[in-house]
């Protein structure tokens, strides 16, 4: 066991004191304990909290973040740990206020279509708690049957049905939370219109820095009439793209399209000890449809008429619920599956425009290529938001800065393509650093105010989220230029067709 960290901050008062607020049981300070929540999903990033408290309900979160006031004590917000960005970690001595015993459902208004929980609740239990009665909760990231609700709310989760229905910010109605000096507010109202600042919507995405929501308004849909699933398989992963590019263009709104490759297919289907996917395909797309039957059917004829032309070999089509659950278990079960055959991934999270797919796949090829880590390719291809796994063996020399340079060259790729360095698994510690590829410093001045309103003196999450100069100037010396060059009279953010996307790769 490593040593652990050196502490200038007064741990054993600031314990005594939170025992006096909290039942014994919510305050860990035992080392095997206390290393548990050394890192969250990205396991590159790892910091031994000095102490760990679990409240359960709201004045006991709104104590403990009084007490850090008063003693000056930087505290990091945890849900259920499955985060990918280092982001609720305690970087900087920070007590660690994990929310995961708060998982009690508030309320529910199936009248008005919204239930209130808390935000441990995990995220596949809301949907679970209202389906019977005909409602569903839409955001569904891969990570759904563990990931809490508090923690969507933190990194503005997606999940594989955003194409159509949006992220986290999109299904929340409004929310309790207690400020970083304890005081207890509400943003957002019960109706989806309210005046004033949305400062719901400014908290959405914060990523801890702002407070810790402990209640959340979430909006309910009805389930839908009619869900197809349609499964067309590709010789290149470009034609996978070609497709995805294809269908937008074509006026087709999917709820969700995802693309695998063969990577991920073969891993997939040895974990389930099935042939659920072609082996041999590049590529895979799942494509979900949703709506009235009629539609449904129109708009499945269409997509497999498009895909065809993209240069698909194989289509199936699941109607049934048996069928489809089974062809969406491999993709969601697709980081797992990775996770199985190698020692260590390191994901990220960059968009890009989706007419941009084709060519910023191949040049993420080419990149494995050049750095000679194998790179598996799972994400949602409607919105372009990628999530290459880079494979590798933490064992090994001075491999963990060969794949950090790795996935800062694929998110180089990714801004000079028009897009972002993150889609949903939030900026966190992990990609801080570029936040000034994408922000102006007045840019990212006018986020630190916003921030400073609410947490004067920055102690929620601190270091997270925005560049500091250490880890900056680490970034720096690692980080090499990778462009795509975009011929198009659009702007860097606008989508533009293949014919006018014209992508080389350049490393130096």
């Amino acid at each position: 066991m490593a040593k652990p960290p050196a502490l200038t901050l007064p741990w054993g008062r600031i314990e005594r004191r939170l025992r006096q607020l909290l039942p014994s049981r919510a305050v860990v300070a035992r080392r095997p304990e206390l290393l548990t929540y050394d890192s969250d999903g990205l396991t590159l990033q790892r910091h031994e909290p000095p102490l760990v408290v679990l409240p359960e309900t709201t004045d006991q979160v709104a104590a403990v973040l009084r007490l850090c006031h008063e003693e000056g004590i930087p505290f990091v917000a945890r849900g259920s740990g499955t985060g990918l960005s280092g982001g609720a970690v305690a970087e900087q001595e920070s007590l660690l206020v994990v929310t995961s015993r708060m998982r009690s459902v508030l309320a529910v208004d199936l009248e008005n279509q919204r239930i209130t929980v808390q935000p441990g609740v995990i995220n596949s239990w809301v949907t679970r708690a209202v389906a019977g009665d005909g409602f569903y909760y839409a955001p569904d990231p891969s990570s759904q049957v563990v990931c809490s609700i508090g923690g969507n709310v933190a990194e503005n989760a997606g999940g594989v049905h955003c194409l159509k229905y949006g992220v986290t910010s999109n299904h929340v109605l409004e929310l309790e939370v207690v400020l970083p000096d304890g005081r207890i507010t509400r943003l957002g109202g019960s109706l989806a219109e309210m005046p004033g600042l949305d400062l719901r919507g400014v908290f959405i995405g914060s990523e801890g820095t702002l407070g810790i929501a402990t209640a959340i308004t979430l909006r309910l849909l009805p389930q839908p009439q009619t869900v197809q699933v349609l499964l067309a398989d590709f010789p290149s992963m470009e034609a996978a793209g070609e497709a995805v590019r294809r269908v937008t263009e074509a006026g087709v709104l999917p709820a969700g399209m995802e693309i695998m490759d063969n990577f991920t297919i073969n891993a997939v289907d040895d974990l389930f000890g099935c042939d659920e996917y072609p082996r041999d395909a590049a590529a895979v797309l799942l494509i979900e449809l949703d709506g009235r039957l009629e539609e449904v059917s129109a708009a499945a004829e269409r997509a497999m008429e498009l895909c065809c032309q993209a240069g698909a070999r194989t289509l199936r089509r699941a109607e049934s619920e048996a069928d489809r659950a089974l062809l969406w278990k491999g993709r969601k079960s697709a980081f797992a599956a990775v996770g199985r055959i190698t020692p260590t991934y390191y994901v990220q999270d960059g968009v890009v425009p989706r007419s941009a797919l084709p060519q910023v796949l191949a040049a993420i090829e080419e990149l494995s290529r050049r750095y000679a880590l194998p790179v598996a390719n799972v994400f949602h291809a409607g919105d372009g938001n990628l999530h290459p796994l880079i494979l590798y063996d933490a064992g090994q020399t001075d491999v963990q800065e060969r794949v950090q340079a790795l996935g800062a060259d694929i998110l180089r790729l990714c801004i000079d393509a028009g897009g972002s360095i993150t889609g949903e698994h939030g900026v966190g510690a992990d990609k801080r650093c570029y936040m000034d590829w994408m922000f102006s410093p007045d840019d990212l001045d006018t986020m630190q105010l916003v921030r400073q309103a609410f947490d004067p003196e920055g102690r929620a999450n601190p270091g997270k989220l925005f560049p500091t100069p250490r880890s900056c100037g680490e970034s720096a010396r690692r980080s090499r230029s990778v462009r795509v060059q975009v011929s198009s009279a659009d702007d860097a953010g606008a989508e533009t067709s293949d014919q006018s996307l014209a992508a080389a790769i350049e490393v130096f």
